[in-house]
């Protein structure tokens, strides 16, 4: 198992609405940064991501990861991240999962310093996979001396509401929630760990769409008259919403190229979304139904 692929443990998404306070239930903050899995054997530590593609060349900053993290031995679970005033923002990390150049990455390591955030334990010298999560968060923790680079993420016992609301007031993703007995289910979408995210819904315009898969294409006006798309939008439609659609796109279409049907903006709609890039796009996006109302126009 060691340094090899290792498809992790995935969650399912939770009701922000049935999120308990219940003594079962560990609540960890929801990094936003890349799933990635570090190995380490001595002074060797490797990066896998869930995908498993090998970025250790990605990040000199493993070599401190290893000092800190105390057994000769481990496997660790963690989120990477790119921390600013204690929020992790997706886009920076994304940044330097792009880089391959060795003195673009050297430099990213002082303007974009990664951070690995570790939540669970696979192994050490043995596995752990089938103790009760309780046990192995008291391993993990037990090895790891925090520092720049490598942090145990803050976990709570219970009080799931309490957590959720402070991660929203930071500008937070959200909160995981474990079943304290839960075992880490490698390639498996677990039932015992649900995440809930703070989502935000806007109002924007219909600039096109396409089907297979069914996709709008949603974005804004700008202060000088032109429109920047800003999500494709693949979920969250009713069957009834796509046929009252189609009919009104037959009378708004302007051209069609390469299977897609650009519109006149006059159609608006809500999404929901997660968070904004530093280009103003939205990430994960679903459509929570037509708009009556004109949104307003976003700056320059």
């Amino acid at each position: 198992m060691l340094f090899t692929p290792i498809s992790p443990i995935l969650l399912q998404m939770g009701n922000n609405d049935e999120i308990v306070d219940d003594p079962s239930w560990i609540y960890d903050i929801k990094w936003d940064g890349w799933r990635i899995l570090l190995h380490k054997n001595g002074d060797r530590v490797e990066a896998f991501t869930r995908h498993g593609n090998n970025v250790t060349a990605k990040f000199p900053e493993l070599q401190s990861v290893g000092k800190s993290i105390k057994n000769h031995t481990a496997i660790i679970d963690c989120e990477g991240v790119v921390l600013r005033n204690g929020v992790s923002v997706f886009e920076d990390f994304a940044f330097r999962g792009r880089l391959s150049n060795r003195d673009k990455i050297e430099q990213a390591t002082i303007t974009h310093p990664a951070t690995f955030i570790a939540f669970d334990i696979l192994a050490t010298e043995k596995p752990y996979t089938h103790q009760p999560l309780i046990e192995r968060k008291e391993k993990l923790t037990s090895i790891i001396e925090p520092s720049n680079n490598i942090l145990v993420t803050p976990s709570i016992v219970g009080n799931g509401r309490e957590i959720f609301q402070l991660t929203k007031e930071k500008g937070m993703e959200g909160i995981v929630g474990k079943r304290s007995d839960s075992i880490y289910r490698i390639n498996q979408r677990s039932h015992d760990w649900l995440k809930y995210k703070h989502f935000k819904i806007t109002d924007v315009v219909i600039l096109g769409y396409k089907e297979n898969p069914f996709t709008m294409l949603v974005g804004t006006r700008l202060s000088n008259g032109k429109y920047k798309p800003l999500a494709n939008v693949e979920f969250g439609f009713k069957p009834e919403e796509k046929v009252a659609f189609r009919q009104i796109a037959k009378q708004i279409t302007t051209k069609v190229d390469h299977n897609m049907v650009w519109l006149e903006p006059s159609l608006y709609c809500k999404v929901q979304y997660l968070e904004k890039t530093n280009t103003g796009s939205l990430r994960t996006v679903s459509f929570k139904g037509f708009s009556f109302e004109k949104p307003l126009d976003a700056a320059l």
